[in-house]
Formats: C-alpha cells, sequence, structure tokens
C-alpha cells in the first residue's frame, strides 16, 4: 500500500489541523476496517442525515451513543449471559465501538432504538455568519444640487 506524507501540509497551512488529520487517518488506516455491526448512511434531506445500524440483541440500555471531539462513537456492551446453552449461536451480540468523523456544525439531534435498529439522526447547522447572502448593489447616489446664491456686495 502506499504511503503519502502529509508534514508539508502541516508546514504550509494554518488552520487546517482537522482535515489534514483526517486524510492522514483516512489514508494509512487498515483495508481491514471493521464490518460489525453492519450500519447506513441515509441522506434524508439536504442538511439532514440518519444513520443505522443493526443492533439485533442488544437493548438500549447496552447501547452508547457519544459526540467526542468531532467524531460520533457509538458502542455497545452485552453483559454475557452464562445460563443459556447455544446449540448454535448466529446472532452476535459481541462488544462494538463503531466510531464516525463528523463535519464540521454536524450534531446529533436525536437516537432510537426499535425492532434492532439504532437510529441516530444528525444535522448540519451552518452558522448565519458562514452561509452564503447576497450583497446589494447601490446605484449612483443622487446628490442634491444647491443652488449656490451669490450676494452682489
Amino acid at each position: 500500500m502506499r504511503s503519502f506524507d502529509l508534514s508539508p501540509l502541516y508546514r504550509a497551512t494554518v488552520g487546517f489541523d482537522r482535515v489534514a488529520d483526517l486524510m492522514d487517518r483516512a489514508l494509512t488506516h487498515d483495508l481491514a476496517q471493521p464490518t460489525y455491526p453492519p450500519y447506513n448512511i441515509e441522506k434524508i434531506d439536504e442538511n439532514a442525515y440518519r444513520i443505522s445500524i443493526a443492533v439485533a440483541g442488544f437493548g438500549s440500555d447496552e447501547l452508547g451513543v457519544e459526540m467526542k471531539e468531532g467524531a460520533l462513537i457509538v458502542t455497545g456492551r452485552k453483559a454475557e449471559d452464562d445460563t443459556r446453552t447455544y446449540l448454535h449461536r448466529g446472532i452476535a451480540t459481541r462488544a462494538f465501538d463503531r466510531r464516525f468523523a463528523l463535519a464540521d456544525h454536524v450534531k446529533v439531534t436525536g437516537a432510537s432504538h426499535e425492532d434492532g435498529m439504532l437510529h441516530i439522526d444528525l444535522v448540519r447547522e451552518v452558522p448565519e455568519a458562514l452561509k452564503p447572502r447576497q450583497i446589494e448593489i447601490a446605484g449612483p447616489a443622487k446628490s442634491e444640487r444647491k443652488q449656490v446664491e451669490t450676494v452682489d456686495a
């Protein structure tokens, strides 16, 4: 696998540390990404998203959703049940940590757990100062011409 040196990017930019870190993580991350639990990312609206994670066998009290340092961290911890004897165990209930890097101004608006799915709703709230705005162009100003009275002396 190729490796890219991003140190010139760090030396030549100011304030883009997060973007450079994101690129660095994406380029140096292992190809063997964890596939458990499976998930979907949907774009609901122009500024609304939903992450749906298949968490069969987990209760709401065994799941955690946390925003930390620009990342969404979803965890699942299932207490082992020693009272059951399985002949076949096909439903995976192993512990997991799933991380999603969030763009600036993306906030979690809610989470729900139903029918074995954990749904996390996100919205991008761009501040008014960063939104594009139209600037009105004024026409030539009409100057009032004052008549100068001449006084004969």
